[in-house]
């Protein structure tokens, strides 16, 4: 019943409900879900920008409006002339960080917005590669110098090459560039980043210093979004995909009862069309067990049918992904790290491959492969790989892509000098607990953990502690061991 509706609704049925940041209190997002109950719908969407989708039955915009502000939530219908903010908190405490952000950090960002704005505005963290850097208009990365985000600017809305502000721009200043750009921008036509940067610069009163260092993009692998995992802190994480994007009313209000219930703060949406529960206390555990068991949900997704992105109701994209998924899933092809957007009209991407639509009006589609320089996926130039290719020699060419994924992987990796340097080192610098005289090496990582190989103690959270005697971060020091 659920495929038939989407096929039958456009974009323009949907609502969107904005969810700053992609954070949500389980009150809140609680009453979200009742109001739409109330207006008839019987699932939701997550959107790519960590908004609320869904598609009432027809209502009236002023009725809506009546009904949102009843619960002071901000919504927009089909012209799209508000934007959510996206921002990476959901991936904090569930992979590695920058070291000074914390969740207090983006809060207090998020609070000094007391205007929904028109541009699409990122706010993100470049240690983490879940939550994409540049799909805003006005896109605001985290630096090494704490309190300070490097500017990059997409002067029209699907250029390759973005702007990059001379300056770095403090915490709190954030809102108020934005709401100067907006003040400043001809909505349809293209940004002069630099006319209007140089004309807030004069004008206001803001906090910068000279950029010194380049921004240095992520290369870390996708990561698995999905099932419960150990946070840091020794509480859990719990993901939750489905493969329609369509949730259900009452498997979500029971979800918020028991947020509430085991004092859970917050729920956070990926721009992956799913979201994610953190802080689960072992104890509760069994609870949320039965409760994706009552549901049936499943939490053992594949990498494979996990990292697509697809726009929202496109029943060509998604009868592809389907194909494409039992295709390759036939050849047992690992794809982890990798990631996957099916492009049915313009849209700004983040992902490793695209396989992008054709249209034909004498016969079926065609599609074009493309993929980002490195796989990256916030690498803004795509590569031509095929063109012009029917849909059954689409799982091929991923299979090829894949293996030039997994070989440039291994080069990218590879040092020549590495040998050389063996030798010559006869220690290396490990992190000692004082308490129990564990070990953190930083080129191991804590796999068991959460933790990659080759992640920096310093990118550790604060809220890190020893796994084997819960002592604090503060309580490591640096010491040198004999190298093996």
């Amino acid at each position: 019943m659920i495929e038939q509706l989407e096929q039958t609704l456009e974009k323009e049925d949907l609502v969107r409900i904005f969810i700053k940041g992609g954070i949500s209190s389980p009150g809140d997002f609680l009453k979200i879900i009742q109001v739409a109950e109330e207006l008839e719908v019987d699932h939701i969407h997550f959107g790519s920008r960590q908004d609320i989708l869904f598609a009432p039955p027809k209502i009236s915009r002023p009725k809506l409006k009546e009904t949102f502000e009843s619960i002071k939530t901000t919504f927009d219908c089909d012209g799209e002339q508000f934007q959510n903010i996206v921002t990476s908190y959901v991936a904090l405490d569930v992979i590695p960080s920058t070291r000074w952000l914390a969740a207090h950090t983006y809060h207090y960002i998020l609070d000094t917005f007391d205007f929904q704005p028109k541009l699409k505005v990122n706010i993100t963290d470049p240690a983490q590669t879940m939550v994409p850097l540049f799909t805003g208009h006005l896109n605001f990365v985290a630096s090494e110098k704490e309190g300070y985000w490097y500017l990059f600017i997409r002067e029209e809305e699907h250029a390759e090459v973005l702007w990059e502000c001379p300056s770095l721009i403090y915490n709190y200043d954030i809102s108020k560039v934005v709401k100067a750009f907006e003040g400043l921008h001809v909505p349809g036509k293209a940004i002069n980043s630099s006319k209007v940067w140089k004309t807030i610069v004069s004008t206001l009163d803001i906090n910068t210093i000279a950029k010194t260092d380049p921004l240095v993009l992520p290369t870390g692998p996708f990561p698995y979004y999905e099932g419960m995992h150990r946070m840091l802190s020794g509480k859990y994480w719990l993901g939750l995909y489905w493969r329609n994007n369509s949730f259900d009313i009452p498997f979500l209000k029971e979800l918020c009862e028991v947020c509430m219930k085991t004092n859970i703060g917050k729920i956070t949406i990926t721009p992956w069309k799913s979201f994610i529960v953190k802080g689960i206390d072992s104890k509760h555990i069994i609870i949320w067990e039965k409760l994706l068991g009552k549901f049936g949900i499943n939490v053992r997704h594949s990498a494979l049918e996990l990292n697509w992105h697809l726009p929202v109701l496109d029943k060509e994209a998604l009868e592809l992904k389907k194909y494409l998924v039992r295709a390759l899933d036939k050849q047992d092809i690992s794809t982890y790290g990798l990631t996957f957007t099916i492009k049915t009209k313009p849209v700004i991407l983040f992902t490793s491959v695209v396989i992008e639509s054709v249209p034909s009006s004498t016969r079926e589609n065609t599609y074009n492969v493309l993929y980002a320089k490195d796989f990256n996926c916030n690498e803004p130039k795509y590569i031509p790989y095929v063109k012009r290719i029917p849909k059954e020699a689409i799982p091929p060419i991923l299979i090829e892509l894949s293996h030039l994924y997994y070989e440039n992987l291994d080069n990218s990796n590879y040092d020549v000098d590495e040998p050389k340097k063996k030798l010559a080192s006869t220690t290396v610098s490990v992190y000692q607990c004082q308490n129990c005289l564990s070990i953190y090496d930083e080129s191991m990582g804590m796999p068991e953990e959460g933790i990659p190989a080759n992640t920096k103690f310093e990118f550790l959270p604060s809220s890190f502690c020893c796994p084997t005697c819960e002592g604090a971060k503060e309580d490591f020091v640096e010491i040198e061991m004999p190298s093996s």
